[in-house]
Parts: structure tokens; C-alpha cells; sequence
């Protein structure tokens, strides 16, 4: 960012995701008999990557982070257990308190991602209020078939909110999940840590004030910490 260095950056992010994706990929490829599976949802993954970072669209980033994060889980859930994984949430959920509340760089990076690079690590999602839903409507009407102006755009002052869910607040309850699932061979009681991180996330969006930002990891560790001892008493 102080360098200001946007290719260098985009770049990252093309290699990154082109692998992540890759991984991914490469489940489904090698089950389906193709020659070289690897190779092939490489292939894949470098195509998606770059729609993704020199092609932007908005449904086209939210699906190809789908594709990401298990990618990314799968490398990190070979390397942790039960007690690795605590500590590395307790970590994150220090740091994220740190980087939002105290010094506020996780939204620098965050809007110099959006405005400057054109590329986010995590899920966007646009939204507008009554008034200004009333006010494309019309201009849709208007401009039947058409693109609307943007001086026209400007002259109704509408504006878009953009609501954002961090890469890392999705990664690390499915890297949780993960690792439970390897510990004692059960789906179920994985998919109980994901349900228990999924409620607090579910509970931190309503209850949040929505222009504020906030650090997702406290509240998604309470609910995964949770979910892993309902779990453990299960099992």
C-alpha cells in the first residue's frame, strides 16, 4: 500500500487464487477420470482467477470465493489439531479486536483493496434503502433497454451500500470445522461447529449497527468454541 505497488498486488491475488481455486478443482477432477487432474483444475483455477482480477464482477467474485476457501482449508487442516487450532483462533480474534477497533488498518486494507486495487479477500454484498431502490426503479423505467447515464446516477444522489464479509471470517470456522472432522471421523459433530459459527455470525449481522465495522473473529471464535464442546461431549 506504500508503495503503491497495484500490479504487484494483483498479481498476488491472481497467483493465490489461481492455486486456492486449483485445489479445489482438483477433487473433482480427479474423480471424474480426466487425464492429469491437477494440471487441468490448475487450468481452471488460473481462468476463474483472472475474471476474478482483471474482469470484475461482482457475481463472479462472490462465486469464485466459494471455490477459494476450501481450497485453502484443505492445506491448513493437514498441519493443526485440536489444541493448534484453539490458539490460532484465540490469535486471530486478538489481532482482528486490534486491527478494527484499535487501529482501524484491517479497514484501510480493506478500502484500498476496493477503491485502489479493485479487488476484496471476502464476500460483497450490495444493498440500497427503500428510497434509493425507488429511485433505480424509475430510472429503470426511464432508460428502458439502456445503460442509465452515470451523470444521471449522480444527479439522483443514489448510493449503494456495500456490506463485507472478510475472507478470514469464513476460512477459519471451515478450517475449524475441518480439523474437528479429521480428530474424530464425524461429519456430524463438524457440521455442529460450522452451525454454532454460522449462528454467531447470523447473530452479529443483526444485532450490529450497520455502519459500523466490526471484528467478525471475537463473536465467530465464541461460536465455534462453543460448537467444538457440544461436540466433544457427543463424541
Amino acid at each position: 500500500m506504500k508503495i503503491k505497488s497495484l500490479w504487484f498486488i494483483r498479481g498476488w491475488f491472481f497467483v493465490v487464487i489461481s492455486i486456492a481455486i486449483g485445489l479445489s478443482m482438483n477433487v473433482l477432477a480427479s474423480k471424474s477420470g480426466i487425464i492429469y487432474p491437477s494440471i487441468f483444475a490448475l487450468a481452471i483455477g488460473a481462468i476463474f482467477a483472472y475474471f476474478k482480477v482483471f474482469r470484475k464482477n461482482i457475481i463472479v467474485h462472490n462465486l469464485t470465493e466459494i471455490l477459494i476457501y476450501p481450497g485453502i482449508a484443505a492445506i491448513f487442516v493437514g498441519m493443526l489439531n485440536i489444541w493448534t487450532i484453539t490458539l490460532l483462533l484465540v490469535i486471530i480474534s486478538v489481532y482482528d479486536m486490534w486491527a478494527v477497533w484499535h487501529t482501524g488498518v484491517m479497514m484501510k486494507i480493506a478500502k484500498y483493496q476496493m477503491n485502489t486495487v479493485g479487488l476484496l479477500g471476502g464476500f460483497m454484498i450490495p444493498y440500497a434503502s427503500k428510497k434509493v431502490k425507488a429511485k433505480i426503479e424509475l430510472l429503470k423505467l426511464k432508460y428502458k433497454n439502456k445503460q442509465i447515464p452515470e451523470k444521471e446516477i449522480k444527479k439522483k444522489k443514489i448510493k449503494i451500500g456495500l456490506g463485507i464479509l472478510g475472507g478470514g471470517d469464513v476460512i477459519f470456522p471451515i478450517i475449524a470445522a475441518g480439523v474437528f472432522l479429521k480428530t474424530f471421523n464425524n461429519l456430524y459433530l463438524a457440521l455442529i461447529v460450522t452451525l454454532f459459527a454460522s449462528i454467531a455470525l447470523a447473530l452479529l449481522l443483526i444485532f450490529s449497527n450497520k455502519k459500523k465495522a466490526y471484528p467478525a473473529m471475537p463473536y465467530l471464535t465464541a461460536g465455534i468454541f462453543l460448537g467444538m464442546i457440544i461436540g466433544i461431549i457427543i463424541a
